[in-house]
């Protein structure tokens, strides 16, 4: 994500750093090549230049040319005015209906009925809602189907009506239903439609009105570029939408999508999908977006997806267990588990500051825990429970039940070990820094 547009913008910025006088020539020259980076990102041309435009009469304004570091205070002007372009302010949901409504809209193929399912799970585990999608679309004939998988996955309710041939219908179904049953958060999810296709077009306008929804989502695949901005501009014309999810962000796209759209629909980004998990769906944050496309890192979305794995009681049964050497590989387990909710390993690296440069040719794969997972999977409870035991024929039963080799079963345990040993040794010192300071706050005998 943004890899392409990174590397151009860092050439860019280079200029300035050229051997001898700083002039408003190299600021020009230095916008120029920030235009061009914008563009090849498929941002939409107008906004690459009034981008550039805002940059510059900041940038004189600021006398960059008599900076002492000029090109740290441009790259600041110009992740200012990236945060501003794509919305400046992170926009929350309106959910203060009863039931609030979510009406999802979108073209075919850009992933609605799945981002249904992952807005229900996040507003279920991370909003403390009680969600009911309802299946509205009476065209695609997998799509009821689909939808009440998801929603067995994600463990939120699907309202269907099956064999109905009118949306408006169900959904007014799905409104009364949730109101009786006391759901909170009503998601519908539409068929996916062609902006030039007047008959579903209307479909949905009529859906829009018969239910007079809270919030109307449009979802749209950032891998279209700026097909995606002149799409999101038609929907929004007939619709008057609330807001945007932009998917398929981890993918190899270009990132002019999220950079043109909220400036040519004025519509902000709420959430962007960032991979096939149902885990996947995150709130847009327009400055920390900024970071990232700067190489910043994200390092505040890093904290928060740790918290959101982090339970204080689990935390401190780990740490009993690590003072008295307890440590186990069913401990070990459960935190590879902990690690992989997080999200996909590359990205999680790539939020972490001046880190996403350097990982981003490598190929970091998300199955880098399946040989561990196997072998552990592959011990005996009491194995697991005393990895002490694991001696020489222990092991190559290991590698033989888990497909992996005597050296990949070595190598876990001595790796084990050695985690092992550092934990304990952390938790000591923590502790003898907590009596030392106790300590300090007694008054002497």
């Amino acid at each position: 994500m943004f890899e392409n547009l990174s590397e151009r913008l860092e050439r860019s910025f280079k200029i300035l750093k050229g051997e001898g006088k700083i002039t408003e020539i190299n600021v020009a020259e230095t916008l120029k090549d920030v235009r061009r980076a914008l563009l090849d990102a498929d941002v939409n041309y107008k906004v690459a230049k009034s981008f550039t435009d805002t940059v510059k009469q900041k940038a004189l304004g600021q006398n960059v040319l008599t900076a002492i570091k000029p090109q740290q205070l441009m790259v600041k002007i110009v992740h200012d005015e990236l945060a501003e372009l794509m919305g400046g302010e992170t926009t929350d949901m309106n959910l203060k209906g009863h039931p609030a409504i979510i009406l999802m809209a979108g073209l075919n193929g850009a992933g609605k009925t799945t981002m249904s399912g992952k807005l229900a799970k996040l507003l279920k585990e991370k909003r403390g809602k009680n969600p009911l999608l309802a299946a509205c679309d009476t065209f695609r004939p997998a799509a009821m189907e689909q939808l009440r998988v998801l929603g067995e996955q994600v463990g939120v309710p699907v309202h269907i009506e099956e064999g109905a041939t009118d949306p408006v219908l169900v959904a007014k179904n799905a409104i009364q239903h949730a109101k009786a049953q006391g759901f909170d958060v009503l998601i519908i999810d539409t068929a996916g439609r062609q902006a030039v296709d007047e008959e579903l077009m209307q479909q949905i306008q009529d859906i829009r009105d018969a239910v007079q929804p809270d919030e109307i989502l449009f979802v749209v695949d950032a891998m279209t570029g700026q097909d995606a901005v002149n799409t999101a501009k038609e929907f929004n014309d007939r619709l008057d939408y609330t807001g945007v999810i932009l998917t398929k962000l981890d993918g190899d796209t270009r990132g002019g999508a999220a950079l043109s759209i909220r400036s040519v629909v004025n519509k902000p980004i709420k959430f962007v999908g960032t991979g096939e998990k149902m885990e996947a769906l995150d709130p847009f944050h327009p400055s920390r977006m900024a970071d990232r496309i700067l190489g910043m890192g994200d390092i505040v979305s890093l904290v928060e997806r740790a918290q959101e794995q982090y339970d204080e009681e689990e935390a401190r049964r780990l740490e009993k267990r690590i003072q008295k050497n307890q440590f186990d590989f069913n401990d070990f387990y459960k935190q590879i588990q902990q690690i992989k909710k997080m999200g996909s390993v590359k990205d999680l690296v790539g939020m972490i500051p001046g880190v996403g440069k350097a990982v981003k040719d490598l190929d970091i794969d998300d199955n880098a825990f399946k040989n561990i997972e196997a072998i552990i999977l592959s011990m005996t409870p009491q194995e697991r429970s005393h990895p002490e035991c694991l001696n020489t024929s222990r092991r190559m039963r290991l590698a033989k039940g888990s497909g992996t080799s005597i050296q990949e079963v070595n190598k876990l345990i001595k790796q084990f070990d050695q985690t092992r040993k550092m934990m304990k040794l952390v938790t000591d010192r923590s502790k003898m820094q907590q009596m030392a300071s106790m300590m300090k706050g007694r008054a002497p005998l």
